[in-house]
């Protein structure tokens, strides 16, 4: 079996409302140290006779949005 993890952020350039609202929201709560908060999304992938390359096509085809988001793919075994 093979496994897989897919990291999906947005891209820098875009602002990230989540991650605002967390960074705040930390602030409120006295952790005045956190400059930034990016807020993504982690998705585990498991397959019986996997590979990278079709970890990438689906990521091309439903996992990220190329628009707005970069995803990182790492094995996971």
């Amino acid at each position: 079996m093979s496994r897989y993890r897919v990291f999906v952020t947005l891209k820098p350039a875009l602002l990230d409302s989540a991650g605002r609202a967390v960074n705040d929201a930390l602030h409120s709560m006295g952790f005045e140290d956190v400059e930034d908060v990016r807020v993504g999304k982690l998705i585990e992938i498991s397959m019986k006779d996997g590979n990278a390359a079709q970890i990438e096509e689906m990521c091309k085809k439903l996992l990220a949005n190329p628009v707005v988001e970069n995803y990182h793919i790492e094995a996971a075994n």
